[in-house]
């Protein structure tokens, strides 16, 4: 099952004085449920989850945008307004919103949504200021905000697109991500995309074969995209495309593809027709 390819990213070309061209401000999206180990003795999300939640998305809306090393250099001040709870969804979102010569900002919005009922509630914002280290492989000055381009978010169909980072604690002993951490992801791609297609209590059933095509280094950014295929009387198919995009360069390749079945149940584990009431 393939959907189709954007081109690939690049850094961003020169201009004829010189200077690096404008970047669009397309946000950087991460997508996460929230586990028993994420929450507090409150059965809600842990704080200091949901800051590093916020603070992985602002690093890379910053790299994407400035093909540079960054690191945090401070945020602005934080208020909760609304929790979310063990089994919510929280989608956490980031766009750059002000570029200096080797600074930027990124205003980072973290909402929580009922898996089955789709309330959604936004529980902060908050801005990060991500400094450029000068290096070798940073190019100043940053390149400035250009307006958003659609063309590039209408080649993948509507498709859900989620964005992770490859940490060291995620990596085999050959540098590269393992893949039971890949499936993990492809995984949590497909359970949320197809959650949000039919509002239901779904399960695992099955999934295709599986290919790895391309590895995955560490200190990339992964990105899933995942579409829902076909709906059967209880069941959902989807597909989830794997991606890797190098920070500093912006080179991307397909690592994987994969396409998942998942069947809606009721409260004791039995298919539940989709066309049915909630149970």
């Amino acid at each position: 099952m393939t959907l189709r390819t954007p081109s690939p990213g690049s850094t961003p070309p020169a201009s004829d004085d010189g200077n690096p061209k404008a970047c669009t401000g397309r946000p950087v999206q991460l997508i996460d449920m929230v586990f028993p180990g994420d929450a507090n003795h409150h059965g809600t999300l842990f704080g200091g989850v949901a800051l590093a939640h916020m603070d992985k998305v602002a690093f890379l809306a910053a790299s994407r945008h400035g093909r540079a090393p960054f690191v945090t250099a401070s945020c602005e001040k934080i208020d909760f307004a609304a929790p979310a709870r063990e089994g919510d969804m929280v989608e956490v979102t980031g766009r750059v919103v002000r570029v200096g010569s080797s600074s930027l900002d990124v205003e980072v919005e973290l909402v929580a949504e009922g898996p089955v009922t789709g309330e959604r509630n936004v529980c902060t914002r908050g801005r990060f200021a991500m400094v450029a280290r000068k290096g070798p492989d940073t190019r100043l000055p940053l390149p400035p905000i250009a307006p958003d381009e659609s063309a590039g978010e209408a080649a993948w169909g509507g498709a859900l697109r989620l964005a992770e980072m490859v940490f060291p604690g995620q990596t085999n002993h050959y540098g590269t991500l393992y893949g039971g951490d890949a499936l993990r992801m492809m995984g949590k791609a497909a359970f949320i995309a197809a959650t949000r297609h039919v509002r239901r209590v779904l399960v695992m059933a099955s999934s295709d074969r599986i290919d790895f095509v391309a590895p995955i280094g560490e200190g990339d950014m992964v990105e899933l995209v995942a579409q829902v295929k076909m709906t059967g009387r209880s069941s959902i198919r989807v597909a989830v495309e794997l991606w890797s995009e190098a920070l500093l360069t912006g080179e991307r390749r397909h690592a994987a593809t994969a396409l998942f079945t998942l069947v809606s149940v009721d409260p004791e584990g039995h298919p539940l027709p989709l066309n049915s009431p909630s149970a």
